[in-house]
Order: structure tokens, then C-alpha cells, then sequence
């Protein structure tokens, strides 16, 4: 018990600091490019799909409370309003079907593994992340559907590589605590 308050703390202190890094702004977009996500993914992918979505939900108490944990120090509720507020939200989601899947195909062949940590890290994405963020930017910004799908699609080569960059991360992390991968929670 009181390692998985320990990882999950952990953890959603580290998507707040990758939220807190220099984000890489979007022409025209008001939803800027940020390493949260590569966060909430290692999170999943980590942790498994009950600490990994934990830890998201944490990161969002916090930052939801006023804690400036958000992409450019923002904090509080006035986020809802926001047209980033979707990937946020879908945040506990994504890291959840990272985890799940990862704890579903941890039996592979370790020479796999980065593969299968991969794949599960593109699911969550496609399957939560943006749909969910690209609905709700869209409706902030009064973007017609295929517009948003169109502008959200901006976002889907920088996940490739920082979900790229978690493969190998949580390997890494399988490698040297091999427990992580056998006593998921």
C-alpha cells in the first residue's frame, strides 16, 4: 500500500514536471505541444492500469485545486474552459489502456517487449487521448469536425516519438525492476 502511494505521487509528479517544460507552440492552435503526455503514457505503462490512471487523476486534483501544474504554469478550474482541457481529461483513460495492455502482453519474449510497451503507449493515445482532446478543442474552438480532426492530427507524430521514447524508458525500468512487469496492480 504504501509503495503504490509512493509510485503513483511519483508519477503525477512527473507529468506535472513534463507539463511544466517548455512547450513547443502551434501556429495558429491553442493547445500547445508538451511532454505531458509522454508522462501519462510512462505512467500506464509503468505503473499498470490502476496506478497509472491514478496517478493521471492525481496530477489532475492537484492542478484542478490551483496547483500551477498545467502546460505554462496554469492551474485551477478556469482550465475547463479550455480547448486543452479534453486531452487533460482524457489523461486517467489513456493511461489506464497503456497499462492494461501492457499488463496483457508481458509475457512476451523480452526482445518484444519494447514493441508490445509501444503499441499499448499508441493506444491509449489513439484511443483516448485524442479523441477526446480533438473533441473538446474543437467545440472551444468552433472548429467543424473534420477541421479538428485535421488539427489535432498536428499532434500524432510528436506522440509517435515520445511514445517511442516510452518503450524504451519503461524497458529500461523492466530491465533494472523486473517486478514492475510481474506484480501488476
Amino acid at each position: 500500500m504504501a509503495t503504490d502511494v509512493a509510485l503513483v505521487s511519483t508519477f503525477a509528479a512527473f507529468i506535472a514536471v513534463c507539463a511544466l517544460l517548455p512547450a513547443i507552440p502551434v501556429a495558429g492552435l491553442a493547445v500547445p505541444i508538451t511532454l505531458q503526455t509522454f508522462g501519462v503514457m510512462l505512467a500506464g505503462t509503468v505503473l499498470g492500469a490502476r496506478r497509472g490512471a491514478l496517478a493521471a487523476l492525481l496530477y489532475l486534483a492537484v492542478g484542478l485545486a490551483g496547483l500551477p501544474v498545467f502546460s505554462g504554469g496554469a492551474g485551477g478550474l478556469a482550465i475547463v474552459g479550455g480547448a486543452s482541457f479534453g486531452y487533460l481529461l482524457a489523461f486517467p483513460l489513456a493511461a489506464a489502456i497503456g497499462g492494461a495492455l501492457v499488463t496483457a502482453g508481458r509475457r512476451v519474449r523480452a526482445r518484444y517487449l519494447p514493441l508490445v510497451v509501444f503499441g499499448s503507449a499508441m493506444a491509449g493515445s489513439l484511443l483516448a487521448t485524442h479523441p477526446i482532446g480533438i473533441t473538446v478543442m474543437g467545440w472551444r474552438l468552433g472548429l467543424e469536425p473534420a477541421e479538428a480532426v485535421v488539427t489535432g492530427a498536428t499532434f500524432l507524430p510528436g506522440d509517435v516519438v515520445k511514445n517511442v521514447l516510452v518503450a524504451v524508458v519503461a524497458t529500461a525500468v523492466f530491465r533494472a525492476f523486473p517486478d514492475m512487469l510481474r506484480q501488476r496492480r
